[in-house]
Formats: structure tokens, C-alpha cells, sequence
């Protein structure tokens, strides 16, 4: 993470114990990646990374809640997209993957209306059976999150319901305030490019 390093290390320094290179995909607690966290209603550590990979993003995806039965089970970050997969003992591993992109290419997907404000949403489906395969998009100014199916089980209901209900956004202003706070504004999420200091 070449751009923002400091920022990283001083903000998610626990979580880069396990992240090493911030590249290599690595077991998570669900509340890595919660869109509230303790008594102030911060995001969560995780939430912050996602936010630094991905600049222009004017939303972050995170975890309001997770199902019964669903695993929070990697997290990858680079300087360019990122994202993280849940696993589920009925639809297997890497059931629901969400990502994080500058933009998504919504090719051959439906434009739906949207669940959420300040968003497109649109819709992809490329296999029913055996399973379902498809991808729902966010897309939003400077940023696109997308939502991976992979369901193999009978109830194909409640991951569906999950992306709409568990998986969350906060705003990326919500999360720069979370960094100066937990900081005592020492550090920005975004800092200046070296030509700005």
C-alpha cells in the first residue's frame, strides 16, 4: 500500500499484524468489518482499509450484521480495489463476496430500483442450477461496490435478503472522521500526495 502507509500502520496496526503486505487474504472476526463499532458508532478497522484502497469511493462497504451460520472468512487490499468474502456452512465457501472498486463494468446487468440512497443499483444473473450465480452492483460517485453470489444451497432467500439487510456503506466522511478521531487527528485517511505537503 504504497500511497498511504503511515495512515495504515498507525490506524489499522492490530490488523496488519495478520495483514502482511496488506495482499494476503487472512481469517477475520465479523467485527473487522462492522459499519459501527463500540460506544462512539465509529467504522471498524477493516472498514478503514477498504476506504484507503479505494480513494475515490464516496461509500465503504461493511457488515451491519451477519446471519447465523455465515463466517467472515478473508479480507485483500491493494492500492487499486478490495475485498472480503463471507463463507456458509448451507452455500460453502466464499458464498458472498463484496468488493470494493473504482468502478464495475455492469455489462449485461439490469438496472433495478436502487435500496439504497445515492446509488444505481443493477442487477446480473449468469446461472440458476445447479447454483445461483450472480452479482448485484452499487454503483456510486468515485466508486462501485459489488455483491458475488455463489449460493449453493436450497434457501437462496436469506444470502439475498443478507446483502440487502447485513451488508451496509458508510460514507467516506463518516470514515475520515473516524480516523481523525481515533487518531486525535493526528492522521487523515486521505493524507496529501507528496507534491501537496
Amino acid at each position: 500500500m504504497s500511497r498511504r502507509p503511515g495512515a495504515v500502520l498507525a490506524v489499522v496496526a492490530p490488523l496488519l499484524l495478520l495483514l502482511t503486505g496488506c495482499v494476503r487474504p487472512v481469517v477475520l472476526d465479523s467485527e473487522v468489518l462492522a459499519c459501527r463499532e463500540g460506544d462512539e458508532g465509529t467504522p471498524a478497522n477493516g472498514v478503514i482499509l477498504l476506504a484507503q484502497s479505494v480513494p475515490t469511493a464516496s461509500y465503504v462497504p461493511c457488515l451491519e450484521v451477519i446471519p447465523l451460520g455465515w463466517d467472515v472468512s478473508g479480507l485483500e487490499a491493494s492500492d487499486e480495489d478490495a475485498h472480503f468474502w463471507l463463507d456458509s456452512n448451507r452455500d460453502g465457501a466464499r458464498a458472498v463476496e463484496i468488493r470494493l472498486d473504482e468502478r464495475c463494468d455492469t455489462a449485461g446487468a439490469t438496472q433495478i430500483p436502487s435500496d439504497r440512497e445515492a446509488m444505481e443499483r443493477w442487477e446480473r444473473v449468469t446461472q440458476v442450477t445447479p447454483e445461483y450465480v450472480g452479482t448485484r452492483f452499487y454503483v456510486f460517485d468515485g466508486g462501485c461496490i459489488s455483491v458475488l453470489f455463489r449460493l449453493s444451497g436450497e434457501n437462496r432467500a436469506e444470502p439475498l435478503g443478507f446483502a440487502t439487510q447485513g451488508i451496509g456503506a458508510v460514507p467516506r466522511d463518516a470514515v475520515r472522521a473516524a480516523v481523525r478521531e481515533q487518531t486525535d487527528d493526528r492522521l487523515e485517511l486521505d493524507p496529501p500526495a507528496d507534491g501537496d505537503r
